[in-house]
């Protein structure tokens, strides 16, 4: 597995935001501004960053952040108990919205490892959504054994599936992202899936839409 360093990239445009490698310190630190869309705290849990296993770096303006993961791992084979073919990890974003716009996730970025055995599956999916809200959007790529290999997606959540964040409301976005293996007719050989890289660290890069809303 290569050594794989990564840092997210975000640039904010008129109706799209991407996240960028923070400024350099020789740079004035940026603050966020009232009159774009940011993020001011995010959270995580799950199978696949349990406590105090994930780093999230938020770049001091809200418009960069990197995850990265130590034990985003599953794996299949014989005496693997069958909850490590899955592992999964849901941020929770708080994101600033100008008054009068709204916003939505329209592409992912994921990186990982994956060692499939001939026969075997992994899955990778993220899924989007608002909190209190039930419209979800999803994105998934197949990998078929045999493998050994780092992956990279880029995944586009198709217009009509877009959700969108309630307009006058600040709502919370939720991502969760899973890896999940599939002994296929591997005969149960050994398989690993990761949502790392060889040392430990692996960046998710998001892209989010956003429009004006309607005026009364």
């Amino acid at each position: 597995m290569k050594r794989t360093l990564v840092s997210s990239l975000v640039c904010a445009l008129a109706l799209s935001l991407c996240f960028s490698a923070a400024s350099r310190a020789d740079d004035p630190v940026p603050q966020p501004d009232p009159h774009s869309i940011f993020i001011t705290d995010i959270l995580y849990n799950g199978s696949g960053c349990p406590p105090d296993s994930a780093v999230i770096d938020l770049a001091p303006d809200g418009q960069a952040f990197t995850v990265i993961y130590s034990e985003f791992i599953a794996e299949i084979g014989p005496d693997i108990p069958l909850a490590q073919s899955r592992k999964n990890c849901q941020l929770n974003l708080t994101v600033h919205v100008p008054q009068g716009f709204t916003f939505a996730i329209a592409a992912v970025d994921y990186r990982g490892f994956a060692n499939l055995a001939p026969g075997a599956r992994g899955l990778q999916k993220a899924t989007y959504y608002f909190q209190g809200q039930e419209p979800q959007a999803s994105a998934w790529q197949m990998f078929e054994g045999e493998r050994s290999a780092d992956w990279h997606i880029h995944q586009e959540v198709e217009v009509a599936a877009l959700v969108w964040a309630p307009c006058g409301v600040q709502r919370s976005v939720n991502i969760n992202a899973q890896v999940r293996l599939e002994k296929g007719t591997s005969g149960g050989a050994e398989s690993i899936m990761t949502m790392d890289s060889e040392d430990g660290s692996i960046k998710q890069i998001y892209h989010l839409s956003w429009r004006e809303c309607d005026r009364p």
